[in-house]
């Protein structure tokens, strides 16, 4: 029972929708209530998209600063983590909000194909990202679609283009991508212990691979994350009811394999994270 485990709760993202489920929350407002019961139910990151007046992703600048305004007020002490995605943005405008100084921010350090596309991210982007998330005193969370982009993250925490420990998530299921696969898992882990021995680790699973990703990464000491943004159900028959559903289900898999889900509190200390605005 000494090592809890950090749930991450990835609320929105810039593909779901109320057609693919009505409890997605779209607006500012839906996704600070969203993300306040996801918070009273375990979740200590939320991972955070903004959406404009057409639910269209976006990086808006002015809409993230009114999110985490409210989740500050309604979710205190939570860790923000706002999202630099390419679905929302390109270029520099993907770090248009990093100035806002969130606790922490994703990075995509590398390329690599997505289900209808390729997700760019060339090196000159990526070490801007990563300068401004220095510079602002943001903790980058690694987004890393294969073992390419762990070994990079490495490179980059050892010539100072990221600053240690890392914080590195496997993100596993997505179509094109690497799938949820467990041995590939288990190497992955290895790789970044054996280059970064003191960096931490979570997992997302994508679709039905979400509740997966969730049992592996509790059973094997990382963390992880859940949430609508990768999967708006529950089983093949049910649709989620809330983020708030997919955070309580993780969290039963805390008590499963005796993990104590984090506190906020713990959640700070072990990414070694300023105290809370």
């Amino acid at each position: 029972m000494s090592n809890p485990c950090i749930l991450c709760v990835a609320i929105t993202g810039s593909l779901p929708t109320k057609a693919n489920n009505p409890a997605v929350p779209i607006t500012i407002s839906e996704q600070i209530e969203s993300t306040q019961e996801a918070f009273e139910a375990g979740a200590t990151i939320a991972h955070c998209h903004v959406r404009d007046d057409a639910g269209r992703p976006t990086s808006d600048p002015e809409r993230f600063a009114r999110l985490k305004e409210g989740l500050e007020r309604h979710c205190p002490g939570m860790i923000i983590q706002l999202s630099t995605g390419g679905r929302s943005g390109a270029g520099y405008e993907r770090g248009g909000m990093l100035p806002l100084r969130p606790d922490m921010a994703s990075l995509s350090v590398g390329s690599n194909n997505f289900p209808t596309r390729v997700y760019e991210n060339s090196p000159d982007l990526v070490d801007w990202l990563a300068s401004e998330m220095i510079a602002h005193d943001v903790k980058p969370e690694i987004e890393a679609f294969d073992l390419g982009h762990v070994i990079q993250a490495c490179t980059m925490a050892r010539d100072g283009r990221l600053k240690s420990p890392l914080y590195v998530q496997f993100v596993m299921g997505v179509k094109n991508a690497m799938p949820a696969d467990e041995r590939v898992l288990d190497f992955y882990i290895e790789t970044l212990n054996r280059l970064a021995p003191d960096a931490q680790w979570c997992g997302a699973g994508i679709g039905p691979a979400q509740i997966t990703l969730n049992e592996w990464c509790i059973a094997k000491g990382g963390h992880t994350r859940t949430g609508l943004e990768d999967n708006v159900r529950l089983d093949r028959d049910r649709l989620a009811p809330s983020n708030a559903a997919l955070v309580r289900r993780a969290a039963e898999l805390c008590e499963k394999y005796e993990r104590p889900v984090a506190t906020w509190q713990e959640a700070r200390a072990i990414l070694g994270l300023r105290p809370p605005a």
